[in-house]
C-alpha cells in the first residue's frame, strides 16, 4: 500500500520488525522507554475533554504492534489501532489476545475510515508523520477523522543538528538502538512546520512538550526541550 499517507517502503520496514516489536530490549527499545511519558501526557489532555475519560474512543493511526494503543486501553480508553503494516497488526493482536482490553486492530489506511464515515473524539499518531510521503496530506486526513472539539496528538522528531547526532547517528549507527535506515533526518519536522500544517488543516494547536531521556530512571520524561523528540496536541 502506498500513497500520500503511506509509503510501501516504510510498511515493509516496520513489518520486518513485527516479531521483535514487544521485546523491551529489541529494536523498539526507545519506544518502550518513552511510552509511559507520552501516554501520561496524552491521558492528561484526554482528561481535559471529559472528567471521566474511561471509555473514551481513541483512534491510534500508525499503531504498529500496539505499544501506545495497548497502553491507552489499559488506562480505560476504547482504542482502535490501524496500520498498513499487516505483520505488525498481527503482532499487536497476538500480544493483546486474552487481555480483555477494550482494544481492536485493523490493517488499512486512514483514508479507509473516511470512506466509512467514521469520526473520533481522540486521535493519536505517534512517531508516524515523519515516515509518510506527504505530511500535510496526512494531517488533513487526520483532521477529517476528528470530531468537532476533538483532540489530535502527534509525536515526532525535530529537524535539528542535535536530532541528527542523537536520533540518527547515535541511535542507529553508534548505539545500535534502532535498525539502520529507520529514520530519514531530512523528513524530521520542526515544531513550527508541524504547527503550520495543523493550522492549514483547520486545527488549533493547544499544547506541546519535549520528550527527554531521564538517565537516572532509565526512562523518559516530558520537558520544555523540543530539540529532538516532541509531542504536539491540537483541537478541532
Amino acid at each position: 500500500m502506498s500513497g500520500a499517507t503511506v509509503s510501501a517502503e516504510e510498511v515493509a520496514r516496520f513489518d520486518a520488525l513485527a516479531s521483535r516489536w514487544w521485546d523491551p530490549d529489541g529494536p523498539m527499545r526507545p519506544l518502550h522507554r518513552m511510552n509511559p511519558a507520552r501516554i501520561d501526557w496524552i491521558m492528561a489532555r484526554i482528561g481535559r475533554l471529559s472528567a471521566d475519560p474511561n471509555g473514551m474512543k481513541v483512534l491510534d493511526i500508525g499503531c504498529g504492534a500496539g505499544l501506545a494503543a495497548e497502553a491507552l486501553a489499559r488506562r480505560g480508553c476504547r482504542v482502535l489501532g490501524i496500520d498498513a503494516a499487516g505483520e505488525a497488526i498481527e503482532a499487536a493482536r497476538a500480544h493483546a489476545e486474552g487481555s480483555g482490553l477494550p482494544l481492536a486492530y485493523r490493517t488499512g489506511l486512514a483514508e479507509d475510515l473516511i470512506v466509512e464515515g467514521l469520526h473520533f473524539p481522540v486521535i493519536t499518531a505517534l512517531e508516524v508523520v515523519e515516515h509518510v510521503p506527504d505530511p500535510p496530506a496526512f494531517i488533513r486526513t487526520l483532521a477529517a477523522l476528528l470530531e468537532p472539539g476533538g483532540l489530535l496528538v502527534l509525536s515526532t522528531l525535530n529537524r535539528t543538528r542535535r536530532s541528527f547526532l542523537t536520533a540518527k547517528l547515535g541511535a542507529e549507527y553508534l548505539l545500535r538502538m534502532l535498525p539502520v535506515g529507520t529514520h530519514d533526518w531530512r523528513k524530521f519536522i520542526p515544531p513550527v512546520e508541524l504547527a503550520g500544517m495543523l493550522r492549514d488543516a483547520g486545527l488549533l494547536v493547544t499544547d506541546s512538550a519535549g520528550l527527554t531521556p531521564a538517565p537516572l530512571s532509565g526512562g523518559w520524561r516530558t520537558s520544555r526541550d523540543l530539540g529532538v523528540n516532541y509531542l504536539m496536541a491540537a483541537s478541532a
